[in-house]
């Protein structure tokens, strides 16, 4: 685990012992610091009991602690522990608060961190694979992944790659990244900040962290991430700041099957300019692009059989979010994409799906949208009701030629068939493999 000398006897209370707050406890605890904690749940707290104080710290005198430790998911506009807090003259922090206090400890390294509204997840992995392909020591916390607190520190020359949701910069103050990065800000979680604005104010307080001498990596789709950059740029070193849309890496997209897209290929020029702003050569990051296998569930490519690409997108649960995938595959004679579409839906139409149509050459409908989608698809394209994923697969894999993509991108919740969009994308993926497998054996067995 992650620890520093600096939390030894000192006070902190902890709010919320999900994994993160959890791990800021025992990263505390073995720093040598007092820790008060508390969770609504029972389990967590017996987990603790008798190893640190078992108390609320809405009501408790913070007199003389050092900070309180919440969960990102504490609503801090709503809360009444910031101002509880506040009374007192206490932080509220997180953890990422505590690593950043940690650093001055730990063997020499450097800290990517990754901000945005959409594209962090893949962006942070799509980073870290990167980096661990260069054969440089790697973590990958935050937002994804392990908390960064409970995992090992890394030996010299290390970099520390950290998604960062706007929850978790809201709780911390001195996290100076060597590189930090945002790729975009479009209206979400207005609950939460006084509005767009005040949403757009906490992902830019990423840049505020810094020095003038670290370097700041914007992608360019969004005025309110431009405006940013554009601040920036009067504050840094001159050449600190890297602004990139991907145009110029437009003519290698194809070489990488898990990053396809107009949204894909920004998150890989933002990871190619860190990369590059870590020291890495094109040598490095061009294979590494090119082996990169996406999230599971998420643009994955599960498998290259006979020459044509299985992707796994069962994380598209809505039309919105199956559009983009649909537009990563433009009309192009060499590459037809089969689409294996319907769940639970949760509308009764296709709509924002619509202007990619003519990309697609069958869908394969499954699930209980299974019917209503093939009637709204078959004036626009060939349809297979195929109704089980199975048969869905199955059905593009004998439609399929070299060169096509069959892909999962359902549009739909999995309720129906499944416990939830992993178990899809999972049951798709194991099914390909053993339908591959038959379909590899058959045609060893024919040359025979």
């Amino acid at each position: 685990m992650i620890t520093s000398r600096a939390f030894a006897g000192k006070k902190y209370a902890v709010l919320g012992l999900a994994r993160s707050g959890m791990s800021a406890v025992e990263s505390l605890l073995a720093g040598g610091a007092e820790v008060t904690a508390w969770d609504s749940r029972e389990e967590p707290r017996r987990v603790l009991a008798g190893r640190c104080e078992m108390a609320d710290p809405v009501g408790l005198d913070l007199t003389g602690y050092a900070g309180v430790v919440v969960s990102p998911g504490v609503p801090l506009n709503q809360h009444p522990i910031a101002a509880h807090a506040a009374g007192f003259g206490v932080p509220v922090i997180g953890d990422i608060e505590l690593f950043a206090l940690c650093r001055p400890d730990l063997p020499a390294h450097r800290v990517v961190g990754i901000t945005g509204t959409n594209g962090k997840s893949t962006t942070t992995a799509l980073i870290h694979h990167i980096v661990q392909s260069a054969a440089l020591p790697t973590r990958m916390g935050g937002n994804i992944g392990l908390p960064v607190l409970s995992q090992n520190p890394l030996s010299a020359g290390g970099v520390y790659v950290l998604e960062l949701s706007s929850y978790q910069i809201d709780l911390t103050k001195s996290l100076a990244c060597e590189v930090a990065v945002l790729l975009n800000i479009t209206p979400d979680h207005l609950d939460r900040y006084d509005g767009f604005t005040g949403y757009a104010a906490a992902k830019a307080r990423l840049f505020a962290m810094q020095r003038p001498d670290q370097v700041a990596v914007f992608g360019m789709s969004d005025a309110k991430t431009q405006a940013v950059a554009a601040r920036e740029s009067h504050l840094r070193d001159p050449g600190k700041v890297r602004c990139v849309d991907g145009k110029d890496l437009l003519d290698l997209q194809s070489q990488w099957p898990s990053l396809q897209g107009p949204h894909n290929l920004q998150n890989a020029a933002v990871a190619v300019a860190v990369a590059e702003a870590l020291g890495l050569t094109p040598a490095q990051w061009g294979p590494a692009l090119a082996s990169f296998r996406g999230l599971p569930h998420r643009m994955e490519c599960v498998a290259n059989i006979g020459g044509v690409m299985f992707i796994n997108d069962s994380k598209a649960t809505n039309p919105a979010s199956t559009a983009p995938a649909l537009a990563a595959y433009p009309p192009n004679p060499q590459r037809r994409v089969h689409w294996i579409v319907g769940g639970l839906p949760k509308g009764d139409n296709l709509d924002e799906c619509a202007p990619y149509f003519g990309n697609i050459a069958a869908a394969y409908t499954i699930g209980e949208a299974g019917p209503l989608f093939a009637d709204l698809l078959e004036d626009v394209m060939p349809v297979r009701r195929s109704e089980m994923m199975c048969e869905a697969i199955r059905q593009a894999m004998t439609d399929a030629k070299p060169g096509d993509v069959v892909l999962l991108s359902p549009a739909c919740a999995s309720f129906d068939q499944f416990r939830d969009y992993e178990a899809r994308g999972d049951t798709f993926r194991q099914i390909v493999m053993a339908l591959g497998a038959d379909e590899l054996a058959a045609a060893s067995g024919a040359h025979k």
